[in-house]
């Protein structure tokens, strides 16, 4: 007779992840619920900042004209961190936007006061420099093959050279009759009982969502930012791209430019130098928030919001002038952390996944069975 082959040992199935490698329950759970706390953690440090200061403050901060303020002053900061945002997504910053936004201002009541222009011909003016001057600072970083940290620190020195010429060194006042009522009202009127301001933010904001999340312009340009060597091998332009960064990011520069002399109704030549650093803090920190690990329109805004809402909070609380800072510092490093922990979530999560023993598919037996195959 002949010996009958032992039977094969079925494979034991595994404890942790279900059939065909699936992750456990609690596995698979980890990975999306740090990617909603990376996401939208800004957004509820937000929410919690205003229940704060709301129960602190009952009587000044929860209030209407404490919205409109912040919805107010902080639109040209949030233009400007838009601005910046849109190079940072290819991987270079532009640090002239400062002295840029000085510039325009500056131009917009040269123009109008002393020059006689028609505010609307002054101000399209101002805004096609801006394009044109991001369009320089463009070229000089991807030809001249400069840093860009560098090439727009130089370029921001002579923009602010550029101000100090045509200022004298002073400012520009308007005459007895001020600016035209048409001008300031860009900035001073209202639409829907807020601010106007705060919809030509997010006029902005939606507008770059829609060129970076649904446009093939915006997919190529965080190609670019995210591995320039491979967006060579595939045919995108690399530097075509960060030059359209760039020019982007002067024709915001111009508007905001525009919207800070309907405001400030007074050419001040050094006024642009202090919203660099809440620019670049808020679209630094908009990078950690709705699509963490990369520059993005909406966590932009919800970064200048949470911002806005603290720096608003600590002045009304009396706070002496060395608490911007802090605060600038303390929100950056709690908006990287939760970025970091949702990172590491969302790593672990994919490392279990990726780890846990799979169960090949069972193939079918003479007797119509299913019995398990080795590995």
């Amino acid at each position: 007779m002949t010996a009958s082959p032992p039977p094969v040992p079925s494979s034991p199935r595994p404890k942790g992840p279900g059939r065909r490698g699936r992750p456990s329950r609690p596995a698979r759970l980890r990975g999306p619920g740090g990617h909603l706390i990376g996401a939208y953690g800004l957004l509820a440090l937000t929410a919690l900042l205003f229940l704060i200061f709301s129960l602190t403050l009952p009587r000044t901060f929860p209030t209407r004209d404490t919205v409109d303020s912040i919805l107010s002053t902080q639109s040209i900061p949030a233009l400007l961190a838009l601005a910046a945002m849109v190079p940072i997504v290819t991987g270079a910053f532009d640090l002239s936007i400062g002295y840029g936004l000085g510039l325009a201002h500056v131009m917009v009541m040269q123009l109008v006061v002393n020059a006689g222009w028609p505010w609307p011909l002054a101000c399209l003016a101002v805004i096609a420099g801006g394009a044109v001057v991001g369009v320089l600072n463009g070229v000089i970083v991807e030809f001249g093959r400069i840093d860009s940290f560098i090439a727009t620190l130089g370029t921001g020195s002579m923009m602010y050279a550029v101000t100090g010429w045509i200022t004298g060194g002073g400012r520009i006042v308007s005459g007895p009759q001020g600016l035209p009522a048409a001008f300031t009202d860009t900035y001073d009127s209202e639409f829907l009982g807020l601010p106007v301001p705060a919809f030509y933010v997010l006029a902005l904001a939606v507008g770059l969502w829609l060129v970076l999340e649904r446009l093939p312009l915006g997919r190529y340009l965080y190609v670019v930012g995210s591995n320039p060597r491979a967006a060579d091998l595939v045919g995108i332009p690399t530097r075509r791209y960060r030059i359209y960064a760039f020019a982007a990011s002067g024709l915001i520069v111009g508007f905001a430019g525009v919207l800070l002399a309907a405001q400030q109704q007074i050419g001040n030549p050094s006024v642009g130098l202090d919203y660099l650093l809440p620019a670049f803090v808020g679209a630094l920190l908009g990078s950690t928030a709705i699509k963490p690990g990369r520059p993005n329109a909406m966590g932009t805004l919800v970064a200048v919001a949470v911002l806005a809402v603290g720096l608003t909070g600590i002045a009304q609380m009396g706070a002496d002038f060395w608490t911007v800072p802090l605060f600038y510092g303390g929100t950056l490093l709690i908006a990287v952390g939760l970025a970091g922990y949702s990172a590491r979530r969302l790593r672990s999560g994919t490392v279990r996944a990726r780890d846990a023993p799979a169960v090949p598919p069972s193939s079918p037996t003479r007797e119509g069975g299913a019995t398990p195959t080795s590995p």
